[in-house]
């Protein structure tokens, strides 16, 4: 096993500090760009197994705001695509390399569409895995109030319950009927979450990432117009669930063939916080998409 040494690194950005890994030598010389790999609201822990198939080139990881390591938020709302798109590029900015390729996974991919949107010169190429943009999804509005349900819940009854709702939604296959909301919700116990409200709301998920993410709607013409090699992907076991319908639905309108990478939502997943997907094909699928080959 390869062990490449990490430096970590940690920024002053507008309203807090965001903090970032690099994985080998950014000044290398070599045939491949830098490799950023950006999620939200999951921190750079999640990409353990993923950077540790690029050792061939220099990775960055980070820690989006308010997540991880990475602090500071606004008070009177939450930080938005285009904040985080901001943040993004002053990571890049920082290493001093020029153009990077972008791994962008889940919120981390609508992101990354925001990024590319105002700094494409930025970005040789991105890989969008599975953004969960309802906005360009004919059942967009049952999806909005899906979503503002499990932030509500999480604001009057915490995390359980509002985390019991956001699973099912994302498990849910198919188009979400107009009726969803008049179910009652899910029991965390069944989920193996707490039932009790310990009285926390720092979850970055449930309280800022729901009200912004799914709702976003990217800048098809500067994508569209982009120097920047935009590859939209989704996982083969995700089929029907809203972040791969998004990612279906997204790539129709950009113009661009969906790319299918293998196992689900996390296939890049080693065991990080307990979930497994494919890193091996995953590994394969995205050096494939970045090179070309």
């Amino acid at each position: 096993m390869t062990v490449t040494q990490t430096d970590t690194r940690t920024m002053a950005v507008p309203g807090g500090t965001v903090q970032y890994d690099v994985r080998g030598d950014l000044g290398a010389d070599g045939p491949h760009r830098v490799l950023v790999l950006a999620g939200y609201p999951m921190d750079a822990t999640g990409f353990g197994t993923l950077a540790s198939y690029f050792t061939d080139r220099a990775v960055v990881t980070y820690d989006p705001r308010p997540v991880g390591r990475s602090s500071g938020a606004y008070d009177d709302r939450p930080l938005n695509p285009q904040d985080h798109a901001e943040d993004l590029h002053r990571v890049i900015e920082s290493l001093g390399v020029g153009q990077v390729d972008l791994f962008g996974s889940s919120g981390g991919a609508v992101n990354s569409l925001a990024l590319v949107a105002r700094h494409p010169e930025k970005v040789g190429t991105l890989v969008a895995h599975e953004p969960p943009l309802a906005s360009v999804l004919p059942d967009r509005e049952p999806l909005f109030a899906a979503c503002a349900d499990i932030y509500e819940t999480y604001e009057s009854a915490g995390m359980g319950p509002a985390m019991a709702k956001f699973i099912a939604l994302v498990q849910h296959k198919g188009e979400l009927p107009t009726t969803y909301g008049d179910q009652p919700g899910p029991d965390p116990a069944a989920f193996g979450l707490p039932t009790e409200d310990d009285g926390s709301r720092d979850d970055p998920m449930l309280g800022q990432s729901i009200r912004t993410i799914p709702q976003y709607e990217p800048d098809l013409d500067a994508l569209r117009s982009a120097s920047t090699k935009v590859v939209i992907a989704a996982g083969v076991e995700s089929e029907g669930e809203m972040a791969a319908r998004g990612a279906a639905a997204f790539a129709e309108r950009l113009g661009v063939e969906l790319t299918m990478f293998p196992s689900h939502h996390g296939g890049f997943l080693g065991g990080e916080f307990g979930q497994r997907g494919d890193p091996d094909g995953f590994a394969v699928a995205l050096r494939t998409a970045l090179d070309g080959g």
